[in-house]
């Protein structure tokens, strides 16, 4: 047994500096040693292998000058060109098909010093703006190669007006674009939001944007075992008891937490832990609390924080009307990342 018993999230309330927020964005751990060569395109699903090779010459193609013309003179023009032709992509593919691998590789691919890409979700990419100010995010970013986006929120108007203003002014700066999106309320399917409906959205950014069909079925659970059934609160407690580094929280306390730390922190609240272990594991109240759970599902999963739980299994997570309504894609993404987080924590319990 370890002699320092487990910590508690619910005991954490981290502070996050703009400079952290400006800093941490580049791909997450999970996806920092991601190649396109080691991505593993679905052999049933060419659409998988032929977005490696596009998006490996977008990145080939951003190895020129800054598209403003940084660093070059211009005798004859008060302002820089503008990128002609589409200097993003968009990965339209539903969730498990490996948006963000590709996403973080094509950051990897894009020669380029870290300084001068950037890699984020829009949820960070709004804090950044929320911490910094229009004005400064605009100056921060401006001078970059590469702006990558993961899950561009459409679901809430305001935001998406924020960030496709942000975005519009980056692109007058030549910085070239990546993104991949969630779904609208109402859009119901097949768990993806279809790529005419992203570039609708962002109106005016349309013509920036290359849309990449990406098909496939959720690659976490392609070929691999079933999620192993929850444990016991006993086998939960001993194994974090057992695992230096562990958290342990009651499921229904650490819900109560997360309505008071900001999304923006939740990657801090994690910070230094190995494995999450929750005990009482149950149907989630409400939407507000649901999505503020998909929010630590994505950073648990982006830092491959194994989480072992008692209680109910996570597909029970989320009530049918969740399933069925608007945030659909962000539930089943979570369900998704947190049984293979289940999976990567069978082996903390003794047998």
């Amino acid at each position: 047994m370890a002699d320092a018993g487990p910590q508690a999230l619910c005991a954490r309330e981290p502070r996050v500096p703009a400079e952290r927020l400006v800093a941490e964005m580049v791909p997450p751990p999970r996806f920092d040693s991601v190649r396109f060569d080691t991505y593993d395109p679905d052999p049933a699903q060419l659409s998988q292998s032929e977005a490696v090779t596009v998006l490996s010459g977008f990145a080939a193609g951003l190895g020129g000058a800054h598209a403003s013309g940084a660093g070059k003179k211009r005798w004859f023009s008060k302002k820089p060109a503008a990128p002609s032709g589409p200097r993003g992509v968009y990965l339209d593919g539903g969730y498990g098909v490996g948006k963000t691998h590709l996403l973080a590789s094509l950051w990897h691919a894009t020669p380029a010093e870290p300084a001068l890409k950037a890699f984020g979700t829009f949820v960070e990419l709004t804090n950044l703006v929320g911490a910094l100010g229009f004005q400064q995010t605009v100056q921060t970013l401006g001078g970059h190669r590469l702006l990558c986006i993961d899950e561009f929120e459409l679901d809430d108007p305001g935001d998406t007006v924020l960030v496709s203003s942000l975005l519009s002014r980056l692109v007058e700066q030549g910085v070239a674009l990546a993104a991949t999106s969630n779904t609208l309320p109402g859009k119901l399917g097949e768990g993806r939001f279809a790529a005419a409906d992203f570039l609708r959205e962002i109106q005016g950014l349309s013509a920036r944007f290359r849309p990449l069909r990406i098909d496939g079925q959720d690659y976490r659970h392609r070929g691999l075992p079933e999620a192993p059934a929850p444990f016991s609160d006993e086998q939960v407690a001993k194994a974090a008891y057992a695992t230096p580094g562990a958290s342990l929280d009651d499921f229904p306390g650490l819900l109560e937490h997360l309505a008071r730390v900001h999304p923006s922190r939740y990657g801090a609240l994690t910070d230094g832990i190995t494995a999450v272990c929750l005990t009482d594991v149950g149907p989630v109240p409400d939407q507000s609390t649901a999505l503020r759970l998909v929010v630590l599902a994505d950073r648990l999963y982006d830092r491959e924080v194994p989480v072992l739980a008692s209680g109910v299994p996570f597909d029970r997570l989320f009530s049918d009307d969740m399933l069925n309504g608007g945030y659909r894609k962000k539930y089943f993404r979570a369900i998704s990342r947190l049984t293979a987080l289940a999976r990567d924590a069978k082996p903390l319990v003794s047998q």
